[in-house]
């Protein structure tokens, strides 16, 4: 681990995937602090909201002894968990757009309640610090450290290993030039002592099951991971963080920028102590400067 963990840079699938869209926006989601709070900004709108509740249900199971995991009804954790981002807290316009989201949901939880597949199996939870989420040092000579949370790691007593599974929530394929499943095979074998022998995802939407899909290569992945990385930590050091769309921002960090420049609504805090605003979805931004009149709905 780095001699002073405060001075390294810290990135995740997170952090990498807001870089790459837009740098503007990786400032203003990952360094910039609210003066009044001092905590960082967060935007919450519908389909976070889903698979935060969804995500959450899941993943809680993975400490729960396997003959216990479903002795109470994964729907009625799926309430609890939906409470928390009902109404405004889950930046939703209408009941009607909630009740469609959490209709979702539903189908969601109750796909898996009927097909429980790896959720019945053991499982390998990667231990964390309370202040820290699991990570390991991922550069030496450049001080970043690589963390994140892994969804799910069944435990395969056949060659005491582990399986990767990641729940997807969207209506779409994840990329195949995404960086998550490099990111998650180098944290499960630098963060656990089991080698990682398979990986899927579990698309909730709409598959029974989850999909095997190939795995990285390790190097291949240190070296794709690293070279994003450096670019992070490039930009922090020369304090360059440019919209490729220019001053008038694009679909990812003009959200942000209605935040910082005193818009949305402040809504909750998170337990990252992160501020959660959400944006009215007829906010008007064309006075803002270097802003257009915008639908939150349509393009986030």
């Amino acid at each position: 681990m780095a001699r002073d963990p405060y001075s390294a840079v810290w990135v995740s699938h997170s952090s990498i995937g807001k870089f790459l869209q837009c740098p503007r926006a990786y400032y203003l989601a990952h360094i910039y602090k609210n003066p009044k709070t001092g905590n960082r900004i967060g935007l919450m709108q519908p389909a976070l909201a889903l698979g935060q509740a969804v995500h959450n249900v899941l993943e809680s199971l993975s400490v729960i002894p396997t003959e216990e995991r479903f002795s109470r009804p994964l729907l009625a954790r799926f309430e609890e968990e939906w409470e928390k981002v009902s109404g405004k807290l889950g930046g939703f316009s209408s009941s009607e757009e909630e009740g469609e989201y959490k209709e979702r949901g539903e189908q969601m939880i109750s796909r898996v309640s009927a097909k429980p597949g790896v959720l019945a199996r053991r499982a390998v939870k990667i231990k964390q610090e309370d202040t820290f989420p699991p990570h390991y040092l991922f550069s030496e000579k450049d001080n970043i450290i690589l963390c994140g949370k892994v969804d799910w790691l069944e435990y395969l007593p056949e060659g005491d290993a582990v399986h990767i599974v990641d729940f997807k929530t969207g209506k779409h394929d994840e990329d195949e030039d995404s960086l998550q499943l490099p990111i998650y095979l180098l944290l499960t074998v630098n963060c656990q002592k089991r080698k990682v022998s398979q990986a899927s995802y579990w698309y909730l939407d709409r598959a029974d099951e989850p999909q095997k899909v190939a795995l990285p290569n390790i190097r291949d992945a240190y070296e794709r991971v690293l070279a994003v990385a450096k670019r992070v930590k490039l930009a922090r050091e020369l304090r360059s963080f440019k919209c490729p769309k220019g001053e008038v921002g694009c679909f990812v960090c003009r959200p942000f920028e209605i935040i910082y420049r005193g818009g949305g609504e402040l809504v909750g805090t998170s337990d990252s102590k992160q501020d959660v605003y959400v944006i009215p979805l007829h906010q008007d931004s064309s006075k803002e400067p270097g802003l257009q009149r915008f639908d939150t709905e349509t393009i986030l």
